[in-house]
């Protein structure tokens, strides 16, 4: 198994399995292979509205990352087949691609929470402290994310990082579907334009600043907490 995949298992695992009906056949060959599955969401579609529209939470949940687990499962499965180390190196772009799809958007959907449930929240505690230190202020530091993020020509995707070696808090950006191995992911903003097009157009300043809306504070906390125990 390649270590991306490796990643990706880990990155999924805190999300529950999508229940979906497969074949007697089919399970147990899941069960051999260990197909990757998608995670359910921890809230409804629409329950991130305003913000972000139903809409393009289940196309970008239903479709988008659907497509990228299957593409995984199926690069695994040529790779396990492969003939050669030189076939296996072939796949390496769509392990990667798709991988990295995977991952991001099990990280992603974490990253989020309606208003209701406490999205956009961040209270007292250690990640503020952080953030303060490190950015100067909380604004300070979302206002910087977004100009960095906005900036990603292209696809991608904009992190707040934790650096293990430097024990600070770091906006750094990946392209594509590239998920991010220098740093531990704390937030991660998808810019992809399925992610926002169908809401906020080409205007990806709107759509950033009303992420912040729903990002999801406290699991970001505990993962920065996690994090800065390494």
């Amino acid at each position: 198994m390649s270590m991306l995949s490796t990643i990706a298992r880990s990155a999924a695992r805190a999300a529950r399995p999508a229940a979906r009906s497969l074949p007697t056949a089919s399970l147990s060959l899941a069960a051999a292979r260990g197909l990757h599955t998608l995670p359910q969401l921890d809230y409804a579609y629409d329950a991130l509205e305003p913000h972000i529209s139903g809409q393009i939470m289940e196309l970008h949940h239903k479709k988008h990352h659907q497509t990228y687990v299957n593409g995984l499962n199926a690069a695994e499965e040529s790779y396990a087949k492969a003939p050669s180390p030189k076939d296996q190196i072939k796949l390496q772009p769509a392990l990667k691609f798709n991988g990295g799809g995977h991952i991001n958007h099990s990280l992603f959907w974490k990253n989020l929470a309606p208003e209701s449930q406490g999205g956009g929240q961040l209270g007292q505690g250690p990640l503020k402290d952080a953030l303060v230190a490190d950015f100067g202020s909380v604004d300070a530091f979302k206002k910087k994310m977004n100009t960095v993020t906005a900036a990603i020509q292209g696809s991608g995707w904009g992190w707040l990082g934790y650096n293990t070696e430097t024990k600070k808090l770091e906006i750094v950006t990946t392209a594509n579907q590239d998920p991010l191995l220098s740093h531990v992911p704390i937030i991660g903003i998808d810019i992809w334009e399925h992610a926002f097009y169908l809401q906020y157009h080409n205007v990806k300043a709107d759509y950033l600043t009303a992420i912040w809306n729903v990002i999801n504070f406290k699991e970001a906390e505990r993962r920065f907490v996690e994090a800065s125990k390494q």
